[in-house]
C-alpha cells in the first residue's frame, strides 16, 4: 500500500479556535472549508480539524476522558488499502456509501481500537494539495 498522504485531524467542538491555535503555534495559516479546516506551514498541510460538536477535552495523562486523535491516511487504491488494513488486523467501523467515486473515506480501527481513516481524492486539484502530494 502506498499511501498518498498522511495527516493528523484533531477533533474538536470549535474548530476556528483549535485551527487558529495550531496555525498561530506552527508559524502557518489556516484554510476553511464549511466542515473541515487544514492547517498549512511552508505552504504544506500539516494538520486537519474536524467538528466533534461533543467533543470532551482529554484529561492527560491519567484522566477518565483519554487523548482523541487519528489519522488520515490518503491512498491511491481504496480496495488494496483496504485489504491491507484488514490483513494487518484493522477493523472497518464505517464504510463509505461508494469506493468509486472521485473522493471519500472509510473509517477503521486499528487492533487496540483507535480509529483512522483511509481516504481517496482523484486528481487533486494543486490548490487544495498544499504540497502535500505530487497531484
Amino acid at each position: 500500500m502506498k499511501i498518498a498522504r498522511q495527516i493528523t485531524v484533531f477533533d474538536a467542538a470549535d474548530i476556528a479556535a483549535e485551527s487558529a491555535f495550531w496555525a498561530g503555534l506552527l508559524g502557518g495559516e489556516v484554510y476553511e472549508d464549511d466542515d473541515f479546516h487544514c492547517v498549512i506551514v511552508d505552504g504544506k498541510w500539516r494538520f486537519g480539524v474536524q467538528p466533534a460538536p461533543t467533543h470532551v477535552p482529554p484529561e492527560w495523562p491519567d484522566g477518565a476522558q483519554q487523548q482523541q486523535v487519528h489519522l488520515d491516511l490518503h491512498v491511491e487504491d481504496i480496495r488494496a488499502a483496504h485489504q491491507h488494513a484488514i490483513s494487518l488486523g484493522g477493523r472497518l467501523l464505517k464504510a463509505a456509501d461508494e469506493l468509486d467515486t472521485e473522493e471519500g473515506h472509510q473509517v477503521y480501527a486499528d487492533p487496540a481500537g483507535h480509529p483512522f481513516c483511509l481516504g481517496w481524492h482523484k486528481n487533486v486539484p494543486a490548490v487544495h494539495d498544499f504540497g502535500a502530494t505530487n497531484g
